[in-house]
């Protein structure tokens, strides 16, 4: 039981004992024995007045007094004289009057709590009766606007009478109009009654034929009702061989989950070599990339090496050095055709706008250099070697020293 049932059931014994005739002293008593042997709280004015709602400020704290007079009285020792020596005597005396002691500094804590909570009681009060007088001021302000007003509401009550005389007057020279209107209003209520009769008579053939409907819907439901008995029993037979074979199904599935649980098994410690392999196959696989880039990178320098085969390099770099001197003509160019293409290297920049980069292509085995930047063009060429000089050829723009660099 939590610490709030317990101040209930608290609560319901005050009641008890206050409707049995107990007085406040005894209501405060009980309180405090509630508190401090089944709580173990140090009564207080304020846990007291809550659980009692009933004395002063000034009666509790009496109570209290009373309350720990009684314990004090209660567990009381008398030690017969002679009976013990005079040195523990004097010891034990130190040691009540140590503990007196300290119960008058716990009393006067006790006090000094007790008088603080008083205080803010009393604070609370003086705020609460501020308020009360704010309440009361602002009330006569209002009962003062309340009267301003029915003042105002006499008036306009003064004014309504006029005009609602002169509304009598007009009302008056209205009502042989009014009574013409009643009269035929009395002769279209009489058209609707009538209606209202033959409706009725419809009505009440319909309510026949719906009773004559429950009763066929009575029949049919109980009809229906056998009908469902009879199959739940039919059901109920056919479902007893069912279980039977349910609880075989049962032994078989408890079986079946056996051997789940040991393919489970396998299937982790297959899982497990698939795992291995896939890191070794990993592994296989970036030594295989490695290889292959090497591979790659040697099918590039064996392809270089074709291309510069059967040609010098010494006579490479002569014949680069004479096309740039501009002392080969086409023919002699067409005639060194493709044998030193291999060794032919691509200018960085066009000559002409110096920005582009050149890019070479070869169209059924003719070979063209063009800017992407200007559209500068060599032509179509039977070699890679013409298709640079002509891109080259000082046309339109003196070719720079160096352009053609034979590859070692």
């Amino acid at each position: 039981m939590n610490l709030d049932q317990e101040r209930q059931a608290i609560r319901d014994e005050l009641d008890a004992l206050r409707t049995s005739g107990a007085r406040r002293q005894e209501l405060s008593l009980h309180a405090c024995k509630r508190l401090f042997f089944d709580l173990g709280i140090r009564p207080s004015m304020a846990t007291v007045r809550d659980l009692t709602q009933t004395g002063s400020a000034s009666d509790i704290p009496k109570d209290i007094d009373h309350f720990w007079e009684r314990i004090r009285n209660v567990s009381r020792v008398k030690v017969g004289a002679g009976a013990i020596p005079k040195a523990l005597e004097d010891r034990a005396g130190e040691l009540l009057g140590a503990l007196f002691e300290e119960a008058v500094v716990q009393a006067r804590s006790t006090l000094d709590d007790e008088r603080e909570e008083i205080r803010t009681e009393v604070t609370a009060a003086d705020q609460r009766a501020r308020e009360a007088e704010i309440r009361l001021e602002a009330s006569e302000d209002a009962i003062k606007r309340s009267e301003l007003r029915a003042e105002a509401a006499w008036e306009r009550v003064r004014a309504l009478e006029t005009e609602l005389s002169s509304r009598t007057t007009q009302g008056n020279a209205h009502h042989e109009g009014l009574q013409s209107t009643v009269r035929r209003l009395d002769q279209d209520n009489e058209t609707l009654r009538q209606r209202l009769d033959a409706e009725s008579t419809t009505n009440s053939a319909l309510r026949d034929r719906i009773d004559a409907l429950h009763v066929e819907l009575r029949q049919s439901t109980e009809h229906y009702a056998q009908q469902i008995k009879d199959a739940v029993a039919e059901a109920e037979r056919r479902v007893k061989p069912m279980l039977v074979e349910l609880d075989s199904l049962r032994s078989m599935a408890a079986t079946y989950q056996s051997g789940v649980r040991d393919a489970s098994r396998k299937e982790f410690d297959f899982i497990q070599q698939i795992a291995a392999a896939k890191a070794r196959g990993d592994r296989l696989d970036a030594q295989l990339r490695e290889q292959s880039d090497e591979v790659d990178a040697l099918t590039k320098e064996v392809a270089g090496l074709r291309g510069q085969q059967g040609i010098d390099p010494a006579i490479a770099i002569l014949l680069c050095s004479l096309v740039d001197a501009g002392r080969l003509s086409a023919d002699e160019l067409r005639a060194i055709g493709t044998a030193v293409d291999g060794h032919i290297a691509l200018p960085p920049r066009c000559p002409k706008c110096e920005e582009g980069e050149p890019e070479l292509s070869q169209v059924d085995h003719r070979f063209e250099l063009q800017c992407p930047e200007c559209d500068h063009s060599s032509g179509l060429g039977e070699s890679r070697l013409e298709a640079v000089s002509r891109f080259l050829a000082p046309g339109s723009i003196a070719a720079s020293t160096g352009r053609f660099d034979a590859v070692q």
